[in-house]
């Protein structure tokens, strides 16, 4: 059986290869890194997963505008605060959005996964909708 990095590799190269202007490929990157947080993450690698997952989920924004909000964010600062983990990180993974048929089944299913995943953090839904506000201007 696959490792979750293994099926994330192969998901990655569909969500790389896709060609949609909408940038998929992000939420599935910031879905897979507040998934698997533990105490060894980076505190940079969880807010900017944690903040891509709310601007996509609550604000609606595609992986492309995550991606410039992330690059905006990387010149404001250098160091980050990093949130406390939460006990689960969500009830999909990244074998359910790979599970799905490639084309809008699969990508349906990554956004479903992303949303999940931001659902499961709501602990830390205030933090990070303040952080968002104060780097960004959104939420």
């Amino acid at each position: 059986m696959p490792t979750a990095q293994e099926q994330f590799d192969e998901l990655c190269f569909y969500t790389l290869a896709h060609g949609q202007p909408e940038f998929i490929h992000q939420h599935a990157v910031d879905a897979f890194a507040a998934q698997l947080a533990d105490e060894s993450t980076k505190p940079i690698t969880l807010v900017f997963a944690l903040i891509g997952l709310y601007l996509h989920a609550e604000q609606g924004f595609t992986g492309r505008q995550v991606q410039l909000a992330h690059m905006r964010m990387a010149a404001h600062r250098k160091t980050w605060h990093k949130p406390a983990l939460v006990k689960s990180c969500g009830t999909l993974t990244v074998a359910d959005a790979l599970a799905a048929a490639p084309g809008p089944a699969r990508d349906a299913a990554i956004r479903a996964w992303a949303t999940d995943v931001w659902a499961a953090w709501h602990e830390r839904r205030e933090e990070i909708i303040a952080l968002s506000r104060s780097e960004l201007g959104v939420g």
